[in-house]
Parts: C-alpha cells; sequence; structure tokens
C-alpha cells in the first residue's frame, strides 16, 4: 500500500499541518480522525487497515488530517470566541486547502468524507456547508449540536459550524436541499455506552432532515453498540460499499 505523508505551513491556522495520504487511485475519501487526534491516528488504531483492501484495489485513495480540536472544541478553559474562531479557520482550512490538495492528486473526482465521534463531526460540518465539494458523507458516532461543548455560548462563527442550528434555519428552498439529495449521506449511531450524546443528537438532526425534505440514512445499531473502534471498524466495512454505490442504499433510507 502506497503511503505519504505531506506537510505544508497553513495560512489559514498559522501552523505546519499534514496530510497523509494511502492509496495513489480511486475515489478519493477525505478522513477525519477522532477527537484531538492527527492524520496518523486512523493508521495507528488500525482503521486504515481495516480498509486496506479498498485502497490496494484502487478503489479509494483515503486522505487523513490533523485537528485543532485541543485549540477549539476540546479547549474548555479557553476565551469561547477565540476558540469558534479557531474552528471556522479549520473549516476553511479543510475547504480552501485540503480539498483543493485532493483535487490536485485525484482530477474532478468530487472526495467522499467520513469521520469517527468528533471526526464525524467535522465531516458532517464540512459535507453540509459545502455540499458542492463533496459526493458523499459516512458520519460514524458524532455530535452534531454545538452546545454539548460550548453550553449556552453562540456566536456566529459556532452557529456555523454546528449543523442542528444552521440546518434547522436552512430555508426549504435553499438550493443546497437539492444538491443534498443528489448525494449519498449515512449516519450511523450505537445505543450503548458512550454513544447516547450521540444518538440524541442523531434523533434531532434526522427529525431536521425530515422537515426539511432531506433524504439521508440514519441508521442506528444495538445497545450492545459501543463508542468504540471495535464497533467502528464493523461499521466502515459495512456502509463503504454503499458510500461507493457500490451498493443501493435500501429504499427504506434513501
Amino acid at each position: 500500500m502506497v503511503k505519504e505523508t505531506v506537510m505544508w505551513h497553513s495560512d489559514r491556522l498559522d501552523k505546519d499541518m499534514h496530510v497523509n495520504v494511502y492509496g495513489c487511485k480511486g475515489v478519493p475519501l477525505l478522513f477525519f480522525p477522532t477527537q484531538d487526534s492527527m492524520a496518523g491516528s486512523l493508521y495507528d488504531f488500525g482503521m486504515i487497515g481495516c480498509i486496506k483492501d479498498y485502497i490496494e484495489k484502487g478503489k479509494i485513495c483515503v486522505f487523513t488530517v490533523d485537528t485543532v480540536d485541543k485549540e477549539s472544541w476540546s479547549c474548555t478553559e479557553g476565551i469561547n470566541s477565540w476558540r469558534t474562531a479557531r474552528q471556522e479557520s479549520y473549516f476553511q482550512y479543510i475547504v480552501n486547502e485540503v480539498v483543493p490538495f485532493i483535487r490536485t492528486r485525484c482530477g474532478k473526482v468530487l472526495p467522499l468524507t467520513a469521520g469517527l465521534s468528533m471526526g464525524a463531526d467535522h465531516a458532517a460540518i464540512t459535507f453540509l456547508r459545502r455540499p458542492d465539494l463533496f459526493q458523499g458523507l459516512l458520519a460514524l458516532s458524532g455530535v452534531y449540536d454545538c452546545s454539548y461543548f460550548y453550553g449556552n455560548y453562540m456566536d456566529g462563527d459556532l452557529y456555523n459550524n454546528s449543523p442542528e442550528h444552521f440546518l434547522a434555519n436552512m430555508n426549504t428552498n435553499h438550493p443546497y436541499i437539492n444538491l443534498y439529495n443528489s448525494k449519498r449521506e449515512i449516519f450511523c449511531i450505537g445505543q450503548g455506552a458512550w454513544e447516547e450524546p450521540g444518538a440524541t443528537s442523531q434523533h434531532n438532526l434526522q427529525r431536521i432532515f425530515d422537515e426539511k425534505g432531506i433524504h439521508a440514512w440514519f441508521d442506528y445499531w444495538g445497545n450492545d453498540v459501543s463508542h468504540d473502534w471495535f464497533w467502528w471498524f464493523k461499521q466502515i466495512r459495512y456502509f463503504l460499499p454503499f458510500l461507493l454505490g457500490e451498493k443501493n442504499i435500501p429504499e427504506e433510507h434513501s
């Protein structure tokens, strides 16, 4: 399996940021790691190995990224306005630096995006704010309400990075609605240990999608399914064929 690490200094974040690339052909997949993690985390915990066959067969080329969560979502002692501005800068880094980098490697093929836990939040934020840049989304065990991290605090940057907020106020005639419905979006959450906040948030997000007429697959796994790598390995193997269009999303979820 071809592996490469690329680093550049991000002007938007004013720091060096890394992107790991696994594979050299196939549909590009922008994969966000778990909270506070760096680009190598998905490899270190075995996720890249879990989907190695897809990479080696040239079905996907995976791009993993650093996060700045420790300066934003996780920085609970920090100044809220600085934390939220940092997350907005991270979003701008992804869409204006990482996505163009992916396009230089993979041409005109729009990337997919995916993430685990906080990585699911990043994937959902990025996809839902810029559906024109992606062809599909897989979000596993995310929490899509900023109040879980910020309590009652709100400002413009945080609003724009909280899907439950900005989608709830989206006009049903917004052009993004049709764009969402031309893509493949999958959200999955377990109902076991440490998944309760995510399960509540996913139910809320599903309700908003239904109200707006947005079609997506919201899947809820059993009470034994915890917030852990063991289950994310199973989920990525189950959902990846649907995300790639190798299998049709079940009619009741389409």
